[in-house]
């Protein structure tokens, strides 16, 4: 197959690492496969082609699908691909509804939706069950797990990822957090890992923690409990302080271990390459 994928992004956040692994992982197999990513995009440094808008008409003719990971490549795809086209769908709110997201949303011949609570709310919005796939994120599995203490929180100015609420609630069980700006190099040194959001289409970075063997501390929202199950490999919170700070008493060895399993057994790099191969063949049968 030929696939070009397309990806808007300015930061190397998590829809930034699947797109990469897949591209990687679909030339791995023996396809071909081309990332088109904006100007100034971290994604350049890793191999990626500049996406100029006005050439993707003629490019796309090249390609059997053209894969859009963000919403902005959804509408591009959308307006110029002359390949069928596959959107990524990350996030867990709601669709929206005005005339030209409609519209929009009739274009792809498939959504590859990143969680069963994402794909709900596409099926909300009209979206018929077969035009919806659901493709898990993979991260790589390191050698070794984690041997470390530090318990990390992601580092951000989103106000809705829960920084300010998990120092609250540290502080209130009298524990410290190290804020990590690059989970992948905090990550080794560790024992827990505590993610905590309004709102998630399913959560890379808590896939990283897992992956390492760190117990995570996660809200119980969205696609999150499709990863954790409570007290069996990590902990599910309510975005509550109280539950929070209780929840450090839990942090336990044997649930890192019990997570690090869960992401070797179903949620590895080959795991989403070898689900979106399928979901392509699906899109192409139909053409």
């Amino acid at each position: 197959m030929r696939i070009l994928h397309l990806d808007t992004g300015r930061e190397m956040r998590g829809g930034q690492w699947q797109v990469l692994r897949l591209h990687r992982g679909l030339l791995g197999c023996g396809h071909e496969s081309q990332l088109l990513a904006r100007q100034g995009s971290p994604l350049l440094e890793q191999g990626a082609d500049v996406l100029h808008p006005a050439r993707l008409p003629r490019i796309s003719r090249r390609f059997d699908i053209v894969h859009a990971h963000d919403a902005r490549s959804h509408m591009l795809g959308a307006l110029l691909s002359w390949a069928p086209l596959v959107v990524s769908r990350r996030v867990a709110f709601p669709v929206r509804t005005s005339a030209v997201s409609r519209w929009k949303y009739r274009k792809p011949g498939l959504f590859l939706a990143v969680s069963h609570f994402v794909a709900g709310e596409l099926t909300r919005a009209g979206i018929g069950e077969r035009r919806i796939e659901v493709v898990y994120d993979g991260v790589p599995i390191p050698p070794e797990p984690a041997v470390g203490g530090a318990i990390l929180v992601p580092d951000t100015i989103d106000p809705a990822k829960g920084l300010a609420l998990a120092e609250a609630a540290a502080r209130r069980a009298g524990i410290a957090l190290k804020r990590s700006a690059n989970l992948e190099a905090d990550l080794p040194g560790a024992k827990a890992l505590v993610y905590l959001s309004r709102s998630e289409g399913l959560g890379s970075g808590i896939l990283l923690g897992m992956a390492y063997g760190l117990t995570v501390i996660a809200s119980n929202v969205g696609g999150i409990p499709e990863l954790i199950q409570d007290g069996a490999n990590g902990i599910l919170v309510p975005n509550e302080e109280e539950a929070i700070a209780s929840a450090f008493a839990r942090i336990d060895p044997a649930l890192g271990r019990a997570a690090r399993k869960t992401v070797m057994a179903r949620f590895t790099v080959d795991h989403m390459v070898r689900s979106t191969i399928t979901a392509y063949a699906q899109v192409l049968a139909r053409v």
